[in-house]
């Protein structure tokens, strides 16, 4: 179906644009202001694109414009239940962090730069055709480098790790492409499954997310790792065409890098270190449910994805807000910041627990599907996925009682929260705990996003359809679902 409206190149386009005027202000508090209408405008019109997808109740939907086809490929730019709830969140996340940014950060935040990245992203997320995915993920590493080089600041890790992931997406697109119409090259898969890895963060090849918070802006590296381009290209790049054996090894190398992540988190002495493997943690919990192969692994791990993008955000967000009054904070000691910020501490412990699937959270849905999701591949799995969450649960309490708690703060200055803080957080904590409460909705548009993901697994692995039937990837019914989310 086309729209009547090119509503997915205005979603696009709109920072793009936005990035020009900006670039116009000289003054700092100007160029935030005109990012917030732009970011507002993008989260508009990525919400029209959307409620005009789920009104038509069809597979998919792209512009009318002929320009962007790509022969046989199809349209370039299209809005399926996979990535139709992607565009609001990322554009949601970019609006609350320009909301978030105080005036002692507006000097150090490239407004220009982040508009930019927004761009990229939503078309990467927008991406249907193979090859422009792989052009937008490769496009899509060139705004952190710049702001690194702007700095001054030490690149030499980001850009190893990013021209891995670059040659090897790269090269072995080449491959799966020149075995079109046969099975797939397992070298070529091979490839982009290691691919997707490094750009995910999984062990050993992680390395380069800790030396981006060390030496990007907390905004910057915030708004680079937490929309989880990495899985986004997992989806679409890896899961149609990758054979169990692929799929089992991505999902081990996630869960071991998931338990790694949560005991590393523990044990940090530095609060962007920490935050850092908490987001690495449960990043590879969504490959996890990716990968399992099964309709309720994967609506799990959807759901997962989209509770960590709101609830490490909001996290990542009161952490910022903290530095910009303290600093660069240490977990070595106390700092009893509770008494002049409570409601960041509020914020900062409704957030952390959130990420972990705290009961009434909107994670608590989609690691409870996952869980069960994994139980249907190995019991093993479930005990990483359960160790992984309660190491992650000790080091976000561990940090609250550290940064909050323990002493008393002297202070000169007004260190309480700003009511722009407030309204970006308590945004995203209205979101997660609405939607834990009220799951039905999300859960559903998860199910069926995963349904269709099986689908074009099916279509391009060349299943037969008796073999089909039998397959765990369409399991379980769709009655079985709603037993679920309603024993929730």
């Amino acid at each position: 179906m086309s729209f009547p409206f090119p509503w997915i190149a205005c979603t696009i386009l709109c920072p793009l644009a936005g990035a020009f005027w900006v670039r116009r202000a000289s003054d700092p508090d100007r160029a935030r202001q005109r990012s917030l209408i732009c970011c507002g405008l993008t989260l508009l019109f990525s919400l029209l694109t959307g409620a005009l997808f789920n009104q038509s109740q069809i597979a998919e939907a792209h512009d009318p414009w002929d320009v962007l086809s790509a022969g046989h490929h199809g349209p370039l730019f299209v809005i399926d239940a996979v990535n139709a709830p992607l565009l609001p969140l990322s554009a949601l996340l970019f609006l609350l962090t320009v909301l978030a940014t105080l005036r002692t950060k507006v000097r150090r935040f490239s407004f220009t730069r982040m508009l930019i990245s927004e761009s990229l992203l939503l078309a990467t997320l927008s991406a249907h055709n193979p090859w422009m995915l792989v052009s937008l993920l490769v496009l899509g590493t060139v705004p952190p480098w710049a702001e690194l080089k702007a700095r001054r600041k030490p690149k030499n890790v980001y850009v190893l790790h990013m021209l891995l992931f670059i040659c090897l997406l790269v090269t072995g697109q080449l491959l799966v492409d020149f075995s079109k119409g046969s099975i797939p090259s397992p070298a070529g898969v091979a490839l982009l499954m290691i691919a997707v890895l490094v750009r995910n963060g999984c062990i050993p090849l992680h390395c380069w997310i800790t030396d981006l918070f060390d030496h990007a802006t907390f905004g910057t590296s915030l708004l680079y790792v937490t929309p989880m381009v990495g899985a986004y290209a997992a989806m679409r790049l890896v899961l149609p065409i990758a054979s169990d054996w692929a799929l089992h090894a991505i999902a081990i190398l996630s869960l071991i890098t998931a338990v790694y992540a949560a005991g590393m988190a523990l044990v940090q002495s530095d609060a962007r270190r920490f935050f850092c493997y908490v987001f690495l943690s449960h990043s590879s919990l969504v490959l996890v449910g990716l990968e399992t192969a099964t309709a309720l692994g994967l609506t799990g791990g959807l759901c997962v994805w989209m509770s960590v993008g709101l609830s490490l955000t909001g996290f990542g967000l009161t952490l910022r807000s903290v530095e910009a009054r303290t600093g660069r904070l240490s977990l070595n000691e106390y700092h009893g910041l509770y008494e002049h910020t409570p409601r960041l501490g509020a914020l900062f412990l409704i957030t952390g627990l959130a990420s972990i699937g705290f009961p009434g959270t909107l994670g608590f849905v989609g690691s409870e599907l996952l869980i069960e999701g994994a139980m249907q591949i190995h019991p093993l799995i479930v005990a990483a996925v359960v160790i992984g969450a309660a190491l992650n649960g000790l080091a976000v309490l561990h940090a609250y009682f550290r940064v909050f708690t323990g002493t008393r703060h002297p202070a000169t200055i007004d260190l309480r929260s700003r009511p722009a803080e407030r309204i970006a957080v308590l945004v995203l904590a209205v979101l997660i705990i609405g939607g834990g409460l009220y799951p039905q909705a999300g859960v559903t548009s998860r199910y069926l996003a995963a349904t269709r993901l099986m689908e074009q697994r099916s279509k391009r692995i060349g299943l037969p359809q008796k073999e089909m039937i039998h397959s765990s990837f369409l399991e379980p019914s769709e009655r079985e679902m709603q037993i679920v989310i309603k024993s929730r």
